[in-house]
C-alpha cells in the first residue's frame, strides 16, 4: 500500500506524460471496437468479435479519450480506508501501475499465460491492479475470500492447479502451512510493507518493474477467471468466465441497470471474492469510463457508510438487502448525501418493505437485480420502468428467461416452476465456458433448450419474474452462498457429532441464515447445551470461513430416516419455513 501512495508523484504532469509517450512509443496495440459496437453486440444484433481483451480495447481506448479531453474528469479508481489515506488513478495512471504489475507477474513471479493464481486480498487498490494485470498477460485470476482457512485455500490451490498465490501478511502463515500438500504452486506473492520468506514481495518487485507492457492478444473464448461457488453437494465447484463473457457480457449491465456515465461515480460494497466485485466494480463502470469508488472497509459499518455517502459525491451505491435491512435501522432523514442518484440492489430477495423504508426515508428506489456467478445478470429492475416491490424485475438482455417445469414446458403467467434461460442454436456468449473439470455437471445444469438457474419462480402476465426459493439445499445468507456439506463436513470431525444436517432458517436481517440439527454422541448429551453449541460454532469458523458457520444449532435426538441428505435436508427445512 505504501509504494502505491507514493505512486502519486505521477500526477505531476511531466513525469505523466513523459511515461505516456514511452507507453505509445512501445506499447503494441489491436484495434478496439467502436463502443457503439459494443451495444448490437450484446443484444446479439452483431457477432462477437474474435479477438477482445479488456484491457487493451476498454481501458487503454479510455485512457486515450482521457487524455483528449480539454475539461478534468472523475478518476478511474478512488480509494479511501477511512483513516486518512487516500488514492485517486485516472484511467491513464491505472494503464501505467497495471502494466508495471503486469510486468511483475510475468517476470519474477514466472506466470505464464493460461497459469492460474489465487488471489485473496480485501478491498486494496492491489486487487484492481491484479485484476487489469491478468487481464493484459492472459493469467487466470482466481479470486478467493480473506475468510478463507488453511483448509479452503489449499482445496483452491488442489482443485485449480493455480501456479500461484497472491495474499497479505495475515494468510501468508495459512498458505505456508498446506503450501507442501500443493505441488502445482510455483510462486508466493505478498502484499505486505514487510518481507516473508519463501515469498516474492509485491510493493518491492513493482518498484523496479519495467514501465511498458505489451498486452497479449487474447480470444473472446479464451479464459480469464475462475469463481469458486458453492453448490448443494461436494466443496465449491469452479465456474471459468471467459474474455468474452466477462467483459462483453457486462456492457448492458453498466449502461442499463447500473444506468452509469463518464460522470457517475459507483461504490459497490462486495467482497473482492465475488463475480459482483467483478460486474460491479470492474467491468460495469469501466465500460462506461465510471470512477469506481472503494472503502477499504474492513467489516460492514452502518455509520462509516452514511457518513462515506454523506462525505464523498457518490452518485450510484450497490449494496446487499441485509445491508438496506440494516441501514433503515438509522434514521436516515438525518443525513444529506452529497450525490447518490441511484440505487441497486443484488445477491438475495430483497423485502418489499426494506424498499419503503429506504424509498420514504431517502426519496430513492431501490433497484433490484438478479444474476448468478455463472450468468452474470439475468433479470432486472432497469432505470425508467416500472418497479413491482418484491419482483426481481423482467429479463436482462440478450436473456429470455422463462418458467419452466420439470419437462422443460414453458409455463404460463402466474404458475411456479423453474426459473431458466432459453438456449437456441448456440450458447449465451455471456454465459460461463464451463464447471472446470466437471463435464457432467457442466451438462446437468441444461434442460432442452433451456438452462436451469436452479431458482423456483413464477413470471406475472407483465413479464415480471418473482422470486420463490431455491430447488436445492443452497443457502443465500446476506448475500454469500453457502453449501450445507461443507458445514455438514466441518461438524462431523467435532468428537461431539455424531450426525448433521445443516439447513437454511428464516431471519429478519439477514434474510436466512446457516441451521444445524446436530446428533450428539453420549458422552456429550450431558454438557451444557448452549455452551456446546458455542463450541460447535468455534470448530466450524475454523474449519471453514467463518461466514459459513451455523448461527442457529438444534441438539436432536435423531435425523429424520431418509433415502438421501437432500431429502432430509428438504423435510427439516420445511419444516424450519413452516412449510408441509
Amino acid at each position: 500500500m505504501k509504494i502505491l501512495l507514493e505512486f502519486k508523484v505521477l500526477r505531476s504532469p511531466w513525469s505523466i506524460q513523459t511515461l505516456c509517450r514511452l507507453f505509445h512509443q512501445y506499447h503494441k496495440t489491436f484495434a478496439p471496437l467502436n463502443f457503439s459496437d459494443y451495444e448490437a453486440i450484446s443484444r446479439c444484433e452483431q457477432e462477437v468479435p474474435e479477438y477482445f481483451n479488456f484491457a487493451s480495447d476498454v481501458l487503454d481506448k479510455w485512457s486515450q479519450i482521457e487524455k483528449e479531453r480539454k475539461e478534468p474528469s472523475n478518476p478511474a479508481l478512488w480509494w479511501i480506508n477511512g483513516k486518512g489515506d487516500e488514492i485517486k488513478w485516472s484511467f491513464e495512471e491505472l494503464g501505467f501501475l497495471s502494466q508495471k504489475v503486469a510486468n511483475v507477474l510475468s517476470g519474477p513471479c514466472s506466470l505464464q499465460r493460461g497459469d492460474g493464481v489465487l488471489v485473496i486480498l480485501p478491498r486494496l487498490p492491489e486487487w484492481w491492479l491484479l485484476y487489469v494485470a491478468c487481464m493484459r498477460t492472459g493469467v487466470i485470476i482466481i479470486p478467493g475470500t480473506t475468510q478463507l482457512t488453511a483448509q479452503d485455500i489449499c482445496y483452491r490451490l488442489l482443485a485449480s492447479k493455480a501456479k500461484g498465490i497472491i495474499t497479505t501478511d495475515v494468510l501468508a502463515p495459512e498458505v505456508d502451512s498446506v503450501a507442501s500438500k500443493c505441488q502445482f504452486l510455483k510462486t508466493k506473492l505478498i502484499v505486505s510493507e514487510s518481507s516473508r520468506a519463501e515469498w516474492l514481495n509485491f510493493s518491492d518487485l513493482l518498484k523496479d518493474a519495467p514501465a511498458v507492457h505489451n498486452c497479449v492478444k487474447t480470444k473472446s473464448q479464451d479464459p480469464m477467471a475462475i469463481y469458486f461457488t458453492s453448490g448443494t453437494t461436494g466443496y465449491p465447484k469452479m465456474v471459468e468466465h471467459s474474455y468474452g463473457s466477462f467483459g462483453l457480457g457486462v456492457f448492458l449491465c453498466g449502461r442499463y441497470w447500473m444506468n452509469l456515465t463518464p460522470s457517475d461515480i459507483m461504490w459497490n460494497m462486495s467482497d473482492t471474492a465475488w463475480v459482483k466485485a467483478a460486474i460491479g466494480s470492474v467491468f460495469g463502470p469501466w465500460f462506461q469510463g465510471t470512477c469506481v469508488f472503494v472503502h477499504a472497509m474492513p467489516q460492514f459499518d452502518p455509520g462509516a457508510i452514511l457518513n462515506t455517502l454523506c462525505r464523498y459525491p457518490v452518485t450510484t451505491l450497490c449494496s446487499t438487502p441485509t445491508a438496506y435491512r440494516t441501514l433503515v435501522q438509522h434514521d436516515l432523514t438525518r443525513y444529506t448525501f452529497k450525490k447518490l442518484r441511484h440505487c441497486l440492489s443484488g445477491g438475495e430477495p430483497l423485502n418489499p418493505e426494506v424498499m419503503a423504508q429506504w424509498k420514504s426515508q431517502t426519496g430513492l428506489t431501490i433497484y433490484e437485480g438478479y444474476g448468478q456467478t455463472e450468468t452474470g445478470i439475468v433479470c432486472a429492475n432497469m432505470k425508467g420502468m416500472k418497479v413491482k416491490p418484491g419482483s426481481l424485475g423482467m429479463a436482462s438482455p440478450p436473456y429470455n428467461v422463462q418458467i419452466i417445469d420439470e419437462n422443460g414446458h414453458v409455463l404460463p403467467p402466474g404458475k411456479e416452476g423453474d426459473i431458466a434461460i432459453k438456449m437456441d442454436a448456440k450458447r449465451p456468449f455471456n454465459f460461463f465456458t464451463r464447471y472446470v473439470d466437471d463435464p457432467v455437471r457442466t451438462a446437468s445444469a441444461v434442460r432442452g433448450n433451456f438452462y436451469i438457474t436452479g431458482d423456483r419462480g413464477s413470471m406475472d402476465a407483465d413479464g415480471y419474474i418473482w422470486f420463490m426459493g431455491r430447488s436445492d439445499d443452497v443457502i443465500i445468507s446476506s448475500g454469500y452462498r453457502i453449501g450445507p456439506f461443507e458445514i455438514e463436513s466441518a461438524l462431523i470431525q467435532h468428537p461431539a457429532v455424531v450426525e448433521s444436517a445443516v439447513v437454511s432458517s428464516p431471519d429478519p436481517l439477514r434474510g436466512e441464515v446457516v441451521k444445524a440439527f446436530v446428533v450428539l454422541s453420549s458422552s456429550f448429551k450431558s454438557q451444557d447445551p448452549k455452551k456446546l453449541a458455542c463450541e460447535l460454532q468455534v470448530h466450524v469458523k475454523k474449519v471453514t470461513a467463518p461466514y459459513k458457520y451455523p448461527r442457529k444449532i438444534e441438539f436432536v435426538q435423531q435425523l429424520p430416516k431418509t433415502v438421501t441428505g437432500k431429502i432430509r435436508r428438504n423435510e427439516l427445512r420445511n419444516k424450519e419455513w413452516g412449510q408441509n
